[in-house]
């Protein structure tokens, strides 16, 4: 029997812990989950939350033989108070042989679904993952791919931190680099294990404008790799014209109209040079950041990953 790259599963609440004032894990436990897909890093899955009576409608999402494709038209054309909200997450961590996922929540008050959900879920609440089959010959999801590059710049938002955490507790020990997260508060600083030639910094928010501290952190990191005699780690310095911005490949999302400024989503299939930038989160501030390594340093847009997880004033369109 051949498997489809997605399934859905049925999983319960079986622990929650509060990391700090904005992060709180959820780890989910179900019988199938032994076959959830282990790649781990910023693997990309979709959360069904329940309707407000507790329930799931059944558009097909629980049967194998059914593709994803068909039973999300089914789901699109439900009416609003049948469709059970559909949200995008990373996974934190898999143990499959425990059949246990770990998922970390952003909290910022009941107004989103996901959010109101996490806060008021106990131990036994169920949940519906739908995420990678280990048994499909290939899944997706993924977007981190630093190919032969022994430098990284890594950047983002606290909706980014799951995906962050992972791939730098991967980075192999000869990795050099920087990091960047801007969360909301100090207190909302993770512990994280990085190689000892990666720097993490983790920027508070405070009342400062959403993207602001980390803009100036992405910034200042570009002006010490053209500075000169300074360590340029595999990065060009800028040309007198910079390289066309192109951006061929279409956004996953489209989050507004299309435009070359709305395209929110751009990864390299093949990623030349020494050294990679993945950059996640606001999709206006991860836009900007994009712009400015590719047309204001000269960095090869082959070498860096961009994705704009949410925008601004926006709902996820699932």
């Amino acid at each position: 029997m051949s498997h489809h790259p997605y399934r859905t599963y049925r999983t319960i609440v079986a622990r929650r812990e509060q990391l700090s004032p904005s992060f709180l894990r959820m780890t989910l436990t179900g019988p199938d989950l032994v076959h959830f897909g282990t790649a781990g890093l910023d693997q990309r899955i979709k959360l069904v939350l329940p309707l407000p009576d507790g329930s799931f409608t059944d558009v097909g999402q629980f049967d194998e033989s059914v593709g994803m494709i068909q039973w999300y038209r089914r789901w699109r054309e439900l009416p609003d108070e049948q469709r059970n909200p559909i949200r995008t997450y990373t996974i934190r961590a898999v143990r499959p042989e425990s059949r246990e996922i770990d998922i970390d929540f952003v909290l910022h008050g009941t107004e989103g679904p996901a959010s109101a959900w996490a806060s008021a879920a106990a131990p036994g609440a169920p949940l519906v993952v739908i995420g990678p089959d280990a048994r499909a010959d290939e899944t997706g999801g993924l977007e981190w791919n630093p190919g032969d590059a022994d430098s990284v710049l890594i950047a983002g938002d606290e909706t980014a931190v799951p995906a962050i955490c992972a791939i730098v507790e991967s980075l192999p020990a000869h990795v050099t680099g920087s990091v960047y997260i801007e969360v909301p508060t100090e207190a909302d600083a993770l512990p994280l294990t990085a190689p000892d030639g990666v720097a993490v910094r983790w920027l508070a928010r405070g009342s400062a404008a959403h993207g602001l501290r980390l803009s100036a952190a992405v910034h200042a990191w570009g002006e010490t790799r053209i500075a000169p005699g300074a360590p340029t780690a595999g990065i060009p310095a800028p040309a007198s014209a910079p390289p066309s911005d192109g951006l061929e490949t279409a956004a996953e999302t489209e989050l507004t109209d299309p435009s070359e400024d709305d395209v929110v989503w751009e990864v390299p299939e093949d990623t030349v040079g020494s050294c990679y930038a993945w950059l996640a989160g606001e999709a206006s501030t991860i836009t900007a950041l994009r712009r400015h390594l590719v047309r204001g340093l000269g960095i090869d847009r082959r070498s860096v990953a961009f994705m704009g997880y949410w925008r601004r004033g926006r709902a996820e369109a699932a």
